[in-house]
C-alpha cells in the first residue's frame, strides 16, 4: 500500500506546495506562454506529474503508472466517447445537406437580427454545447450567424459571449461528470450546486447578447423576449441538473428557452429596417431565400429530437436501473492507495458504465439519425471514423490532462496544494471560481480544468470549512466564463468566419465581459458560502 504524503519536501507545506504545483505550471507556461499545442503541453506535464509523484512523494513507478493509466482511460472512456459520438452525428447532418435546411428554418423563424441571435448563439448554440461542447458551437454558430449577414467580428463576438451558461453541463454533462470523479462527490450533489450557480448567468447573457448586437436600442426594444428566453433557460437549467439527470440539463434548458423566446409576441414582430441595416452590415447567403420542404425540416429537427427522445426514456427508473446492470465495477490493477490517515482511496476502484453512458445514448441516437437522414450504412462507418480523425488531437489533450490530473491526486500532490491554499479561509470562496476560470482560460475546456483543479478544491475546501461541494462547484462554474477568451475558442471562431490572425481584436472585445460575468460568479459563490446565499445550496 501507498501511503500519501502532504509534506514530502523538508516537512514543509509551502516548499511542498511549490513543489506539486510543478505539472500545474508547467502545462500552464507552455500553452499561455510557449504557445505549444495542447496535446504536447499535457504530454509534458504528465511526464512532470510522474516525475514528481515517483521522486519527490515516493509513489511506486508501478502504482504512478497505473494512476496515469487509469486517467487515460476515463479520458476516452466516457468523456471523448460522448464527444466522438456527438459530432459524429452533426457530421451527417452536415453530408445530408439538413443542417442547411435547419439553418434556414433558424433564418426564417425571425428577421429581427437580434432575436437571430437569441435563437442561434444561445439556444441552439447551448443545445450544441449540449451535444458535442470542445468549441462546436462556437464554430458552427458564428458561420450561421454570417451567413444571415452578421459582420464576421460581431457574429464570432455574439457566439463566444452565448457560450457561457451551458458550459458546465456540455458535451452531455462531461464536465461534471469528471467533476465528480476526481472529486469523490456524488455526481447529483455536484450537478445540483453548479444548476444553483450558472443559471444565473442565464438570466444575463441573453440581454448581452442583444446589447452586443445593437446597444442600448437593442435592449430598449428586445428585452423582454431576451428576458423571456434567460428565465426559462435558467429555471429549466436549475429543475434539470437539481431533479432530472445533469445529461439532460443543457438540452431541455435550450428547447425551453427557444420556445419561450418564439412565444413572445415581440420577438415574432419583423425587425425596423434602420435596425437590419445597421446590424446587418455582412453579405447574406444567398440559399436563405430557397424553401424547403416540410418534411425535409422535420427531419433536419429529428437528430436532436432522438437525442432527447432516447436521453429522457434512459432516465426512466425502471429503464435507468436496466441500463446500470451493465456497469463493471473492479479493483483497478496495481494501485493500492491510502489517505494521509490510512483510509483507501476511491480510485482503487473503477467503474465503467458501458450502456448508462452519454455516448453510447448519443451512438444509439446517430444509428437511428443514419435511418432517418438515409445514411447508407457504410457511408455512416465512414463519417464516425473520420470524426475521429478529426478529433485526433482533442482525445490526445482530454487523456494526457485527465492521466495528469489523476497522478496529482492519488500520489498527494492535489491534498498537498489544497491544503496549502486552504490558508485563504473565507477568501476562499471568492477566489475559487478565479481558479476554474483561469484553468478554462490556458486549456479551452471546462473538462479539463475541473480535472486539474477540482480535487484541490475539494481539499482546500475541508480544510478551511466550506462545504466541499460548494467549492468544486465553482471551479466549474466560474470554468465557463473563461471558455470565450480561451486561445483554442478564440481561434476557432476567427477560424470560422474568416479572421485568420485577428484572435487579439476579439479578445480585447470580449475580455470586460468575460471579468465582469467572472466578478458576478465570485459574488455568488461567497455569498453562498454565508448566511446570505447559503439557502440556495442543496
Amino acid at each position: 500500500m501507498f501511503v500519501q504524503q502532504l509534506e514530502p519536501v523538508g516537512g514543509s507545506l509551502g516548499l511542498s506546495a511549490l513543489v506539486a504545483a510543478l505539472p500545474l505550471v508547467t502545462v500552464l507556461v507552455l500553452l499561455g506562454a510557449v504557445r505549444m499545442k495542447a496535446h504536447r503541453a499535457g504530454l509534458i506535464g504528465l511526464g512532470v506529474a510522474a516525475l514528481v509523484g515517483w521522486l519527490v512523494y515516493d509513489m511506486p513507478l508501478g502504482q504512478t503508472v497505473s494512476s496515469a493509466a487509469q486517467g487515460a482511460l476515463f479520458g476516452l472512456f466516457p468523456i471523448m466517447w460522448i464527444v466522438v459520438n456527438a459530432l459524429w452525428v452533426y457530421r451527417m447532418t452536415v453530408r445530408t445537406q439538413h443542417f442547411d435546411i435547419l439553418r434556414r428554418s433558424f433564418g426564417r423563424l425571425s428577421d429581427d437580427p437580434r432575436i437571430q441571435a437569441l435563437v442561434i448563439a444561445f439556444c441552439f448554440g447551448a443545445l450544441l454545447e449540449a451535444l458535442a461542447g470542445f468549441g462546436a458551437p462556437v464554430a458552427i454558430c458564428s458561420v450561421m450567424l454570417v451567413a444571415l449577414g452578421f459582420d464576421p467580428v460581431k457574429a464570432a463576438v455574439v457566439a463566444l459571449v452565448a457560450n457561457t451558461a451551458p458550459v458546465a453541463f456540455g458535451a452531455m454533462g462531461t464536465p461534471v461528470v469528471t467533476l465528480a470523479q476526481v472529486t469523490g462527490l456524488p455526481l447529483d450533489t455536484v450537478a445540483s450546486v453548479v444548476g444553483r450557480q450558472t443559471p444565473l448567468l442565464a438570466l444575463v447573457v441573453p440581454l448581452v447578447l442583444v446589447g452586443l448586437v445593437d446597444g442600448r436600442r437593442g435592449l430598449r426594444e428586445t428585452w423582454v423576449p431576451a428576458l423571456a428566453c434567460g428565465v426559462a433557460f435558467a429555471v429549466a437549467q436549475f429543475v434539470a441538473s437539481n431533479y432530472v439527470s445533469a445529461q439532460l440539463a443543457d438540452i431541455g434548458a435550450a428547447l425551453v428557452g427557444a420556445g419561450a423566446l418564439v412565444a413572445v409576441p415581440r420577438a415574432r414582430r419583423p425587425a425596423a429596417e434602420p435596425v437590419r441595416a445597421a446590424v446587418l452590415t455582412g453579405v447574406r447567403s444567398e440559399d436563405l431565400d430557397e424553401e424547403d420542404p416540410r418534411r425535409e425540416v422535420v427531419r433536419a429537427y429529428a437528430p436532436y429530437a432522438l437525442i432527447v427522445v432516447i436521453f429522457s426514456v434512459a432516465q426512466i427508473p425502471v429503464v435507468k436501473d436496466w441500463l446500470a446492470k451493465a456497469n463493471r465495477v473492479f479493483d483497478w490493477p496495481f494501485l493500492n492507495v491510502a489517505t494521509p490517515d490510512g483510509k483507501p482511496v476511491s480510485g482503487n476502484l473503477f467503474t465503467l458504465p458501458l450502456v448508462s453512458t452519454g455516448g453510447t445514448l448519443v451512438l444509439i441516437a446517430g444509428v437511428f439519425t443514419a435511418v432517418v437522414l438515409g445514411v447508407h450504412a457504410r457511408v455512416a462507418v465512414r463519417e464516425w471514423l473520420g470524426t475521429v480523425y478529426e478529433l485526433r488531437f482533442a482525445i490526445l489533450t482530454v487523456t494526457s490532462v485527465l492521466a495528469l490530473a489523476y497522478v496529482m491526486n492519488l500520489s498527494g500532490q492535489a491534498a498537498t496544494i489544497g491544503h496549502f491554499v486552504a490558508a485563504a479561509g473565507a477568501g476562499l470562496a471568492f477566489l475559487s471560481p478565479v481558479l476554474g476560470w483561469f484553468g478554462v482560460a490556458v486549456t479551452g475546456s471546462d473538462t479539463s480544468a475541473n480535472a486539474l483543479f477540482g480535487a484541490l478544491q475539494v481539499t482546500a475546501a475541508q480544510q478551511s470549512g466550506l462545504p466541499p461541494e460548494l467549492l468544486a462547484a465553482a471551479n466549474s462554474s466560474g470554468g465557463v466564463l473563461g471558455k470565450m477568451i480561451s486561445p483554442q475558442n478564440l481561434t476557432i471562431a476567427c477560424a470560422a468566419v474568416g479572421l485568420a490572425g485577428r484572435e487579439g481584436d476579439l479578445l480585447r472585445k470580449v475580455l470586460p465581459w468575460s471579468l465582469g460575468l467572472l466578478l458576478v460568479m465570485c459574488l455568488i459563490v461567497y455569498a453562498q458560502s454565508t448566511v446570505v446565499l447559503s439557502w440556495m445550496l442543496p
